[in-house]
């Protein structure tokens, strides 16, 4: 059987670590491309998650643990450049022997209009290819369509108000359908209110939402980042736990460089981890998204080459309903099965 490599995590994901120097220019580079969107966090220090993307340009931040606005910060990413970016001597990307992970999607640069919804977008950045994409738009506080740019549907999209602080991080997940949200910066579950979806799932062109101020605000500005899955490189699905310490196994058809998880039906944290940290099982070390803490190192689940499966029966992995989001890389077959061995 003939194998092809359909998506390489290192040409649109890739984890990169580094060891701050709070020194102002400090390029970092090995990320593999020119990053479009770069995550930031800590790993031995309780500094928020900051956010970058190149359609709001480099130096404006958001805080993915908190309500705040974007900010612009000239001392924090200063740009990003083609095989990683440049930092300043913030704190939260760039303290003086602070070790950090950095986790990078590739979009397609600072975008341009998409004019498919009835409200055009100030700029779409999408790479079809690996079903991503950043818009950044205006709400009208009345029901509306926003193009996303991806040619097919949306698996996941995460929304921000970017111009007004107090407002939560909301996202959309396939699993939750379109008549629930849930929100990415506390631990609350999923909730069901008409105004963010108006109860319609996105198409291939387009999403829908309702009046609801934190996706749809009149006369504010609103981030979304939409993905779609790819074989081989994204999946997007639910799972239950089965309240075990020989927990549950979910496939997701290659191995996963990236993964967060999040128990839909109770209060529980946003858990991340990537194969990077330190990357073999049992001592994948994990992050709250929703939290600033430094990372934690419990063995909480095997990351494996089709797949994640759970090791604990915590209330947090393995009990109740689950979302996931993940990433990664691996070789499909004609039949859509994956190569399991390298």
């Amino acid at each position: 059987m003939a194998y092809t490599n359909i998506n390489k995590s290192t040409d649109y994901f890739n984890t990169k670590l580094y060891t701050g120097n709070g020194t102002t220019d400090t390029a970092i580079t090995g990320v593999g491309f020119q990053p479009d969107m770069s995550w930031f966090k800590g790993r031995n220090n309780t500094e928020n998650h900051f956010l970058f993307d190149a359609v709001r340009g480099a130096t404006k931040r958001l805080i993915i643990n908190g309500t705040s606005s974007e900010a612009t910060e000239t001392n924090s990413m200063k740009s990003f450049d083609s095989d990683g970016f440049t930092l300043g001597t913030m704190g939260e990307v760039n303290a003086n022997s602070i070790n950090y992970a950095s986790w990078n999607w590739k979009a397609n640069g600072a975008g341009s209009a998409n004019t498919d919804g009835s409200i055009n977008t100030t700029a779409t950045s999408v790479n079809t290819t690996a079903g991503f994409s950043i818009s950044k738009y205006t709400g009208t506080g009345a029901t509306a369509t926003v193009g996303h740019g991806l040619g097919v549907v949306p698996a996941c999209m995460i929304f921000k108000r970017i111009t007004t602080s107090g407002q939560q991080w909301t996202v959309y997940h396939k699993s939750l359908g379109n008549t629930h949200h849930i929100l990415l910066n506390t631990t609350g579950a999923k909730t069901d209110q008409t105004n963010y979806w108006n109860d319609t799932s996105p198409t291939n062109a387009v999403w829908t939402m309702g009046n609801q101020d934190e996706v749809n605000p009149n006369g504010s500005e609103v981030i979304c980042y939409a993905f779609a899955e790819k074989t081989g490189f994204s999946k997007f699905g639910s799972y239950t736990g089965n309240d075990n310490a020989d927990g549950v196994f979910i496939y997701t058809g290659f191995s996963p460089s990236f993964l967060m998880i999040k128990r839909t039906s109770d209060t529980q944290n946003w858990y991340m981890w990537d194969n990077k940290r330190l990357g073999y099982n049992p001592d994948n070390n994990h992050f709250q998204a929703n939290g600033s803490d430094a990372e934690g190192t419990a063995d909480t689940l095997d990351i494996l080459s089709n797949g994640f499966k759970i090791r604990e029966s915590g209330a947090g992995t393995n009990s109740g309903t689950f979302i996931y989001m993940a990433f990664g890389q691996s070789l499909v077959g004609s039949n859509n099965v994956p190569c399991t061995a390298r």
